[in-house]
C-alpha cells in the first residue's frame, strides 16, 4: 500500500481504517524516523497528490514534532533534533516552498508544520532567519495567497513560542502584521489572517505596547478593524481587543475613555451573533480583571502591603451604559437553542454574575427594578430573563443587600418551578439552586424550607432538564444545610432525607440518562448523604442495601447487552451507583460494617466482569474499595488476600494512566489502613511501582504519585522497608535530576508536583525508619537528601505546597540525628532562609507555618545537641 493511500485512510470514516493506517504510519516512525519525516514532508508538497492527502501528510508530520503534555513534546523535540542537520534544512525548505501553495486549507496546515518546528528551533537559537523569511513573504508582497499563509504562520509561532524568545523580533513582526491588518489592505482574508496574527503576538511586543506611538498605533488598528463591512474581521478584532484588555488592563484608561466603551456597547448591540458575543466577552473580561485585582489588593492589605497594581474600576464607570444592555440582551433567548449552544443570552447571564462581583451592591437597584418589571409578565421571554436577572446577581453584593429581595421573589421563585413553559421553569430551578448555594442561610428556614424541598421533590418528577436542576439544587441545599454536620446528631433535612433520596433513587431508576438527569440525581443523592446527620444514619443503611441491589442487578443486565450503546448505559450505572456506595462508606465509616462483607463482593465482581477491565466502572469499583479500607482500617486485611491480585493487575495497566493512579492511591490507602500487615504484598507492591518510575510509555503525570506512594510504604513498614531503601534511594535521586523548563507553565506546575512527591518519599521513609530507630542504613543518604532538598528549594517557581515539604523533611531530619552530627548542614543559610520563609511567607498557608516553628525548634536542639 503506497503512502498516499495509507494517509487517506486516516482521515477515512471506517474505524478499522483508521486504525490501521495509524498503526502502519507508527510502525514506519520507529524503524526510521528521519526517512519518515522526508517521506511526509514529499507528500505533503506533491502538487499532483490529491488536497485530503496533502493535508493528512501535513497533520502526520506535525504530529511527530508535538504533543499536549510538556514532557512528550521534549521527547519529540530530541527526535527531531536526532535527524541530520541537512536532512532538516531539506524539509524545513520543502516546507516554505510548500506555504505558498494555492489551496488555501493545505497552506493552512503547512503552516502548522512550519510552528512545530520553530517551536523546537528556535529556543535552541536555530532557524532564526524564519521570522525574517515570513515578514519578506508579507511586507510588499502582492501575492494574496502567499500573504495569507505567512501570516497564518507567523499566528502559529506565535502561539506556540515562549514570548521572551520572539521579543527580540517583535518590531519585525509586528510590522508585517501592522501592515495586514491595515485598513489599507483590500483582501479581507489578508486582513483576517494579520489580526489572528497579531492576537497570537499580542504577549511578546510588550515592549511595543509600552511605547505610546506603537501602542496608540496598534490600537488603532484594532479600533478601525471593528468597523469592516466584513463580519469575520469584525469578530476577530473584538476577539483581539479582549486579548489586549487581558494582557494590558493596566494601559487601557485612555482608550476606554476614547473608544472602547462605546465601540463595545455598539457591538454588543450588533445583530450579528458572533460580533455581540465578543463585544460582551470584552465586558466580561473587564470584569475578570477587575475582580482579581480586588482579590489582590484585599490580600495586600492583610499582609499590611500595598498592591502592585490597582483597579480602574472600568467596570463600576461603565455600570450605567453597560448593564441596560445586558438585561435587554438576556431577552434574545433561541428557544430551539441545544443545549451546548453558547448565545448572546447565556454570554449575557455569564457578564452580568461577573459584573455583579465586580461591583458588588451597585447592580442591586436596577435588576430588582428589571425583575419586578418582567417576573410575572406574560411573555415567557420577560418571566425567563427575570428570573435569569435575579440569580446571576447573588453572588457579589453583600448578602444583606439582597435579603428583601431574596424574600420578596423566594416564593414567586418556588411556584415558577411548575411555569408551563420548560425555559422558565428550568431557570427558576437553576436559580433556586443558587440561592441553596450563596444565600440559604439568609432564608427564614421555619417558612420557606418545607415548600422548597416539596418543589424541588416534585420537580424531579419533570423533564430531564428540570430534574438535572432540581437535583443540584437538592445537592446545594444538603452542602449548606450540612455545614459540620459531624458535630450535630440532627440537622433541618433529617426530617425530610427519607423523601428527598427516595425520590433521587427513582430518577436513578430511569433507562434514560438525557440531560443527564440520572447522573445528576446520583450526584445529588452522593452529596446529600455525605452531608447527612448521624440521625439519618439508619435510613442510609437502607439506600446503600438498595444501592448494592442495584448493583447485582446489573450483572443480569450485562449477560443481555446487545450492542455498545447499552453496554456503556450499564457501564455508567455501574459507575454512578459505586460513587453513591463510596459517598456511603465515607459517611457510615465503621458503621458500614453490617453491609461490607456484601459490598466488598459486589466489588470484587465488577473488578472480575469484563466490562470493568478498561472502563471506568474499575476506576470508581477501586475508589469504593479505598473508602473502605479508611473505614474499616485493620479490618479490611480480610478482604486483602481476594483483592490484592486486582491491584497488581491495575498497576500494570500504564496504557490507563487513571486507573493507574487511582491504584497507586489504594496502595498508599492499604498502607495507612493495615500498617505492618501490608508487608506480605510490598514486595509485589515495590516491583511494579519501580517498573512505573521506569516506564517510558507511561503518562508522566504517574511518577510522582509513585514517588510519595514509596513514602506511604516506608511509614507503614518501617525497619521492614530497609532491603528496599537503596533502589528506592536511586530511583528518587533519578527523579532529582529530571530537567524542568522554567518558561514552561506546564512543566513548572509538573516539577512542583514531582518535587513535592519527592519530599513526601523522603518523609515517609525517615518517619517510617525513626519511628522504630532504624536509620543506620538511612544515614549515608542523608548529604544527598541535603543536596536534593538545597536544589529544591533554590529551584524557581516553588509552589508553597514545596515549602511545606521541605519544612517537615528539615524538622524530621533535624529530630532524626540529634547530637550535632549534622549541625554544618543545618546552619547552612539556604536552611535557615527556608526555615524563615516557612514561618514568615505571605504565600505560606497556616500549617506549613506551624510546621516551620516545630521544624526550627527540632534546628535548634540538633545544633545544640552536641
Amino acid at each position: 500500500m503506497s503512502i498516499s493511500e495509507i494517509l487517506l485512510n486516516t482521515l477515512s470514516a471506517d474505524a478499522q481504517l483508521r486504525e490501521n493506517a495509524t498503526l502502519q504510519l507508527e510502525s514506519a516512525s520507529r524503524e526510521n524516523f528521519s526517512a519518515y519525516t522526508v517521506m511526509l514532508c514529499q507528500e505533503m508538497a506533491n502538487e499532483a497528490s490529491q488536497a485530503d492527502v496533502r493535508t493528512a501528510a501535513a497533520l502526520a508530520l506535525k504530529n511527530t514534532m508535538t504533543a499536549r503534555e510538556a514532557p512528550r513534546r521534549q521527547e519529540l523535540a530530541q527526535k527531531w533534533m536526532s535527524i541530520e542537520p541537512d536532512t532538516r534544512q531539506q524539509i524545513k525548505q520543502t516546507v516554505l516552498q510548500t506555504l505558498a501553495t494555492p489551496n488555501g486549507f493545505v497552506g493552512n496546515n503547512v503552516a502548522q508544520v512550519v510552528a512545530a518546528i520553530a517551536s523546537i528551533e528556535i529556543p535552541m537559537g536555530q532557524w532564526q532567519e524564519l521570522i525574517q523569511h515570513l515578514v519578506t513573504n508579507i511586507s510588499g508582497n502582492s501575492n494574496a495567497t502567499l500573504k495569507k499563509a505567512a501570516l497564518k504562520a507567523i499566528g502559529y509561532v506565535c502561539e506556540a513560542i515562549d514570548p521572551n524568545i520572539l521579543a527580540v523580533q517583535s518590531n519585525q513582526i509586528l510590522m508585517a502584521v501592522a501592515e495586514g491588518a491595515n485598513q489599507q489592505e483590500t483582501d479581507q482574508e489578508v486582513r483576517l489572517a494579520a489580526l489572528n496574527a497579531l492576537y497570537n503576538s499580542l504577549e511578546f511586543v510588550r515592549t511595543n505596547f509600552e511605547d505610546e506611538n506603537q501602542r496608540n498605533y496598534i490600537m488603532q488598528l484594532v479600533c478601525e478593524a471593528t468597523q469592516s463591512a466584513d463580519d469575520r474581521v469584525k469578530v476577530a478584532a473584538f476577539e483581539t481587543m479582549v486579548r489586549i484588555m487581558q494582557l494590558y488592563y493596566d494601559r487601557m484608561g485612555l482608550y476606554m475613555e476614547q473608544a472602547l466603551y462605546t465601540l463595545t456597547i455598539m457591538g454588543m448591540k450588533s445583530d450579528d451573533e458572533r460580533v455581540a458575543l465578543q463585544a460582551i466577552e470584552f465586558w466580561s473580561t473587564v470584569c475578570d480583571e477587575e475582580i482579581e485585582l480586588n482579590d489582590q489588593a484585599i490580600e495586600a492589605q492583610h499582609a499590611g502591603e500595598e498592591p502592585d497594581r490597582i483597579s480602574m474600576l472600568f467596570a463600576k464607570k461603565a455600570l450605567p451604559e453597560v448593564l441596560p444592555v445586558l438585561l435587554t440582551l438576556l431577552m434574545k433567548q433561541d428557544e430551539d437553542a441545544d443545549d451546548d449552544d453558547w448565545n448572546v443570552s447565556m454570554a449575557a447571564a455569564t457578564c452580568l454574575a461577573l459584573l455583579a462581583q465586580c461591583v458588588g451592591g451597585d447592580i442591586v437597584r436596577d435588576v430588582v427594578t428589571f425583575v419586578d418589571r418582567n417576573i410575572r409578565s406574560e411573555d415567557w421571554h420577560g418571566r425567563e430573563a427575570a428570573v435569569m436577572a435575579f440569580g446571576s446577581i447573588l453572588d457579589g453584593p453583600q448578602p444583606a443587600s439582597l435579603v428583601p429581595l431574596v424574600n420578596e421573589a423566594f416564593p414567586v421563585l418556588i411556584e415558577m418551578v411548575k411555569d408551563p413553559v420548560v425555559q422558565v421553569k428550568d431557570t427558576a430551578a437553576w436559580t433556586l439552586g443558587r440561592v441553596c448555594e450563596l444565600l440559604i442561610h439568609s432564608i427564614p428556614m421555619e417558612t420557606y424550607l418545607h415548600p422548597l424541598v416539596a418543589a424541588l421533590v416534585s420537580g424531579l418528577a419533570d423533564s430531564p432538564k428540570i430534574i438535572a436542576n432540581c437535583s443540584w439544587s437538592l445537592m446545594n441545599l444538603g452542602q449548606q444545610l450540612g455545614d459540620d454536620v459531624d458535630l450535630r446528631d440532627t440537622y433541618p433535612l433529617s426530617q425530610y432525607f427519607e423523601g428527598i433520596t427516595t425520590a433521587l433513587m427513582q430518577v436513578g431508576d430511569r433507562t434514560d440518562n438525557e440531560n443527564n438527569a440520572r447522573t445528576s440525581a446520583y450526584e445529588a443523592l452522593s452529596t446529600i448523604i455525605a452531608s447527612a446527620a448521624r440521625d439519618c444514619f439508619a435510613t442510609i443503611l437502607v439506600i446503600a442495601d438498595g444501592m448494592l441491589t442495584r448493583l447485582e442487578t446489573t450483572f443480569t443486565l450485562q449477560e443481555q447487552i446487545v450492542n455498545a450503546d447499552d453496554r456503556a448505559a450499564c457501564a455508567e450505572l455501574q459507575s454512578n451507583v459505586c460513587s453513591v456506595l463510596t459517598s456511603i462508606t465515607r459517611r457510615l465509616g465503621k458503621d458500614i460494617a453490617p453491609v461490607s462483607d456484601r459490598l466488598m463482593t459486589i466489588l470484587l465482581r465488577i473488578l472480575q466482569s469484563n466490562s470493568s477491565r478498561t472502563s471506568i466502572v474499575a476506576e470508581d469499583a477501586f475508589l469504593c474499595i479505598s473508602a473502605l479500607t479508611a473505614a474499616l482500617k485493620l479490618d479490611f486485611n480480610r478482604y486483602a488476600e481476594s483483592f490484592v491480585p486486582f491491584l497488581y493487575e491495575a498497576l500494570q495497566k500504564h496504557d490507563e494512566y487513571q486507573l493507574c493512579l487511582i491504584a497507586i492511591g489504594l496502595v498508599g490507602d492499604l498502607c495507612r489502613a493495615l500498617g505492618e500487615q501490608v508487608v506480605p504484598y510490598c514486595e509485589t507492591f515495590m516491583g511494579l511501582l519501580g517498573q512505573m518510575l521506569y516506564s517510558g510509555s507511561i503518562d508522566t503525570s504517574v511518577k510522582p504519585a509513585v514517588l510519595a506512594c514509596l513514602g506511604d510504604i516506608a511509614l507503614a513498614i518501617n525497619a521492614q522497608f530497609t532491603p528496599f531503601l537503596a533502589n528506592v534511594m536511586g530511583a528518587i535521586q533519578l527523579a532529582c535530576q529530571y530537567q524542568i523548563d522554567p518558561t514552561s507553565y506546564e512543566m513548572v506546575e509538573y516539577g512542583n508536583s514531582l518535587r513535592s512527591s519527592i519530599l513526601e518519599a523522603y518523609i515517609g521513609i525517615t518517619q517510617g525508619l525513626k519511628a522504630v530507630n532504624a536509620t543506620e542504613g538511612l544515614a549515608q543518604y542523608v548529604p544527598d537528601i541535603f543536596r536534593n532538598m538545597e536544589a529544591i528549594y533554590n529551584a524557581p517557581n516553588r509552589s508553597p505546597q514545596v515549602l511545606n515539604g521541605l519544612v517537615g523533611l528539615l524538622g524530621d531530619l533535624a529530630e532524626t540525628y540529634p547530637g550535632g552530627e549534622l549541625t554544618p548542614i543545618l546552619t547552612s543559610p539556604w536552611v535557615q532562609q527556608c526555615l524563615r520563609e516557612g514561618r514568615s511567607s505571605r504565600y505560606a498557608t497556616k500549617s506549613t507555618r506551624n510546621v516551620a516553628r516545630w521544624a526550627r525548634e527540632m534546628v535548634k536542639r540538633a545544633c545544640r545537641e552536641q
